[in-house]
């Protein structure tokens, strides 16, 4: 992947993501049924470092397993790469806590990217204060524990219907958050490039009045030839 991935994807919607992923065949790479939390609406772009919870049980999730230094919830928080994205598998499930606003403000300060859950968090009131992007289903006050137990670091987990493997790119906006396999990652940000750049044009000739057929697609020619000349007085503006 290119080093410089998160400039390639800044500004890009998860909207534009998604069309190009599905001209390649993806057809189930968003993140179902989860919403930012987080008031700055700030992008989230980063790679996946990933979470997996499985239904707890009650001899081995008591409220001590949290003093033992190797819980796989803390070790996550504190293992997350500076730039990455912590993407936890809460089997769809928010009636326990994904997290609290403790644990996501040590991801903020560790440089980490942001966090998405299929369940939901904790403190939702203050974590939605953070300059820190946030993505989950729902607030839910009862601790993890109650429900979850925290099993695997980052390993392949589905999130939200998703499959998400670590180290694929995680785009999250105000529509929501989109998985994009590594291996295509570049590709995809190129093209969605390309796509924006004609969005812009096409919505500067609808605000200006004019019809979407022939517009978007382009099925006219002259859209192109109009499309090319845009861009050209841009590069000269």
């Amino acid at each position: 992947m290119h080093t410089n991935y998160k400039e390639i994807f800044k500004g890009i919607s998860t909207a534009s993501i998604a069309t190009a992923l599905f001209k390649r065949g993806f057809k189930n790479q968003f993140i179902q049924k989860v919403r930012p939390l987080h008031l700055s609406q700030k992008q989230m772009v980063g790679e996946a470092y990933t979470l997996r919870y499985i239904p707890a049980r009650e001899d081995l999730n008591t409220i001590e397993v949290f003093k033992n230094p190797s819980h796989p919830q803390r070790v996550a928080v504190e293992e997350c790469p500076e730039g990455a994205v912590l993407v936890i598998d809460s089997r769809k499930d928010a009636r326990a806590a994904s997290a609290g606003s403790i644990l996501v403000t040590r991801l903020m300060k560790r440089g980490c990217a942001g966090i998405v859950t299929d369940g939901g968090f904790r403190d939702a009131q203050e974590i939605s204060l953070l300059d820190f992007p946030s993505f989950h289903k729902r607030p839910s006050a009862p601790t993890n524990l109650t429900l979850h137990q925290a099993i695997g670091i980052n390993e392949p987990i589905a999130c939200g219907d998703v499959a998400v493997f670590p180290k694929d790119i995680i785009v999250g906006d105000y529509d929501g958050v989109i998985v994009i396999p590594r291996g295509i990652a570049k590709e995809i940000a190129e093209e969605c490039k390309k796509m924006e750049l004609f969005e812009a044009f096409v919505t500067e000739q609808v605000k200006n009045g004019a019809s979407v057929i022939g517009l978007y697609p382009p099925t006219k020619e002259s859209t192109i030839d109009m499309f090319e000349k845009w861009k050209q007085s841009i590069k000269e503006s």
